[in-house]
């Protein structure tokens, strides 16, 4: 199975030594970010830091003036954590290590976006934004998107692109000193607290034939009792029905996922349209499309239809790839996104039997998470275990 393992530039940059120990890895591709959002990141191996902190969502190349001349909103250069061209910098140098580079690209998940142009962001049913998360049904912010898709993918030299959060963002959200966990919400409650109520959703609502003030209210009482703690909030699609009714839970979801499965279609046109031939393009996916996050909810026939694949959580199990799997659609690239951070949940000693269940549910290559976070034993762990793939 073809193995890539996810790095940032700062992992690679400034660290000579870093493009041979991820090839050694056995791995045959990086996957690069061009296009990240904040975080604050460990480099426990780098010569001149170990820890870098990328204050806000950035590109990590220079973006192109003419592209976005007069246009709002616009991508933000990155700061001195990933200054200049450093994208290039270091996919020239992975590539000299013998290593197909292809672009990491976050999309819908930008804290920065949200904190400039607040009127961007998702809207909860009780007016709170979540400025972490743009509302993907408003035309500039679909606009913005699309075009940041095509510009952060096709980088030179670039084989192919793997786009993360392009969908929903919701409620949950991996934020600093994040203190959202004190009452379970369930499947069904993060649904219903990732429902947007900007303007363009509320018509859109309309258009469903919802009033959006009267499903507002009816999300309020809906989760009352989930505050209390007195109502579950789980259950999948059948909780989000029993808390909002399913005629109504079923409005939403239609309209939600017709803004979702256009713009997945229109950023993967963008970068077609830009890329040379034989460009590959995955999407980071979760095959229950109503479900919000960097692994965007999809519906499994539709995005086989639009992308080469899908990059895959399979880290709590690999059972996510089967809906995937079960369009049987020859040459479809299912990657099997794996942690390998053991301090990050992840259990490198197990790569070769994790990836062997992949395999066998229709895994037909891995992704590594994350070779630049991972410890030194970490990485000789999934050296091991691919070469036990070998």
């Amino acid at each position: 199975m073809k193995a890539s393992a996810f790095v940032y530039p700062w992992d690679v940059n400034g660290d000579p030594e870093a493009p041979a120990r991820i090839a050694d890895l056995g791995v045959a591709q990086a996957t690069l970010a061009a296009a990240y959002h904040s975080t604050r990141a460990l480099t426990p191996r780098h010569p001149r830091h170990r820890v870098v902190t990328a204050e806000y969502a950035a590109v990590l190349y220079p973006p192109d003036p003419a592209r976005w001349e007069g246009r709002t909103p616009r991508p933000h250069e990155s700061g001195d954590w990933a200054p200049g061209d450093a994208y290039g910098e270091a996919a020239a140098a992975l590539a000299d290590a013998g290593l197909e580079v292809h672009t990491w690209v976050v999309l819908a998940h930008n804290s920065r976006l949200g904190a400039e142009h607040p009127d961007t962001s998702v809207v909860n049913a009780y007016g709170d934004r979540y400025p972490w998360a743009p509302c993907i049904a408003q035309p500039a912010t679909r606009a913005y998107l699309t075009g940041l898709a095509a510009e952060a993918a096709v980088r030179p030299g670039a084989r192919g692109t793997e786009l993360e959060s392009l969908g929903w963002y919701g409620l949950a959200h991996l934020h600093a000193h994040d203190k959202t966990g004190g009452v379970p919400l369930g499947d069904a409650g993060q649904y219903l607290m990732s429902l947007c109520f900007c303007p363009d959703c509320r018509t859109g609502y309309a258009g469903q034939g919802l009033d959006a003030d009267g499903l507002a209210a009816a999300v309020r009482t809906a989760l009352e009792p989930v505050w209390r703690g007195a109502a579950p909030s789980d259950g999948g699609w059948a909780g989000v029905e029993k808390l909002l009714g399913g005629a109504t839970a079923n409005a939403t979801r239609a309209w939600r996922e017709d803004r979702a499965r256009t713009l997945q279609e229109a950023a993967v046109a963008a970068v077609r349209a830009a890329a040379p031939d034989g460009f590959q393009v995955l999407l980071h996916a979760d095959p229950v499309s109503h479900h919000c996050g960097a692994n965007a909810g999809v519906d499994p026939a539709h995005v086989l239809s639009v992308a080469d694949g899908v990059v895959v959580p399979c880290t709590g199990g690999a059972s996510p790839l089967t809906p995937f799997a079960e369009q049987g659609r020859a040459g479809t690239v299912l990657a099997a996104n794996l942690t390998v951070v053991s301090g990050m949940g992840g259990s490198p000693a197990t790569l070769a039997a994790d990836a062997a269940r992949a395999r066998d549910l229709g895994a037909t290559e891995l992704r590594l998470y994350h070779a630049g976070l991972a410890s030194d034993r970490d990485l000789e762990e999934v050296r091991t275990g691919l070469g036990a793939l070998a």
